[in-house]
């Protein structure tokens, strides 16, 4: 068996500098939060960033990693070219139409992987949100099929209920696209979903919408495509992936399809490898330690990171 670590991390409002180019409404929306931030506190940001990344598998670094608000592809090659492992990073990314302008992409090592195609999916509603991206992956010098899917949902700014009807619309497009993409291959085929839902497990858009469950016999009994949601165990050790004020939950996930459980994707997953990447580096309190904005001085601090741990799992090839 051959092992891949694969990660997810929002790692908190990277945005390229203030003077960066941009659109006016964009312009007009960004101009107080970052005000002040330029390249010397991007620059820190990314060092900050890496450390981490670079502490992740034991010191060797992800093979895939997730990440959201990233501003463009523009700072996610300048994270990379802070990365002082011996990979190879490349980047799947496209540019989204989030009304702050942030994006999902992904990191994979490209001596391991190939990317063969990219979906960015439009979540409709009144106002913009970030899409759902979709990558798909090929493991180097053969056919086998890794399809990833980051997802970045509404916030649950004015309140979770009253919220919680765009993440609803979030989790049935994810699962729309899941069953695409088992009609596109077959019912075997893996898929990773990852993301911050800015839900927990046990939330309906994640259980009855984007169709996932703690239960393996369930999951492969199901007639639609379902997920099996690997964070579960996590809620039961009292550790969460965000903080706010003294309450935890656990809104970064990953997922897998049936593939990776029963089927013949040739890919499996050992999910009592799923942990939240409490490092002690990055954390205060139990919490994590954020980074913030100049803007925000409050929560500004040089020395933080983001205000979301990574998750991350270890996944299986034949």
């Amino acid at each position: 068996m051959i092992q891949y670590y694969v990660a997810w991390w929002n790692v908190e409002n990277l945005f390229d500098v203030e003077s960066a180019p941009r659109s006016d409404k964009l312009k007009r929306t960004l101009a107080k939060e970052l005000k002040g931030w330029n390249a010397a506190i991007l620059n820190k940001k990314l060092s900050q960033l890496s450390k981490i990344i670079t502490m992740m598998n034991n010191g060797a670094g992800p093979d895939i990693l997730g990440v959201c608000e990233i501003e463009n592809k523009t700072v996610l090659e300048k994270l990379v070219a802070t990365i002082s492992l011996p990979r190879n990073y490349k980047i799947a990314h496209e540019d989204a139409k989030d009304g702050r302008g942030i994006d999902v992409a992904f990191i994979y090592d490209s001596n391991l992987f190939e990317l063969e195609k990219k979906f960015s999916h439009f979540i409709v509603k009144r106002s913009a949100t970030r899409d759902i991206f979709q990558a798909n992956l090929k493991v180097k010098g053969t056919s086998q099929l890794l399809v990833l899917v980051g997802n970045h949902w509404p916030s649950r700014m004015g309140g979770e209920y009253d919220s919680e009807p765009y993440r609803i619309m979030a989790g049935e497009n994810l699962s729309y696209f899941h069953q695409r993409i088992v009609e596109e291959n077959d019912s075997n085929v893996a898929v990773i979903a990852m993301g911050d839902f800015n839900d927990e497990p046990f939330n309906r858009s994640i259980t009855n919408y984007a169709l996932s469950t703690n239960d393996p016999a369930q999951l492969k009994r199901a007639k639609n495509p379902k997920f099996y949601n690997l964070m579960w165990p996590v809620l039961g050790k009292g550790i969460g992936t965000h903080y706010y004020g003294s309450d935890h939950s656990v809104l970064d996930q990953i997922m897998v399809s049936k593939g990776f459980l029963f089927g013949n994707s040739k890919f499996s997953v050992k999910p009592d490898s799923i942990k939240v990447e409490k490092i002690s580096d990055m954390t205060s309190r139990g919490k994590p330690k954020r980074f913030g904005r100049p803007s925000s001085k409050k929560t500004f601090d040089k020395d933080g990171f983001s205000d979301h741990f990574p998750v991350s799992v270890i996944i299986e090839r034949k």
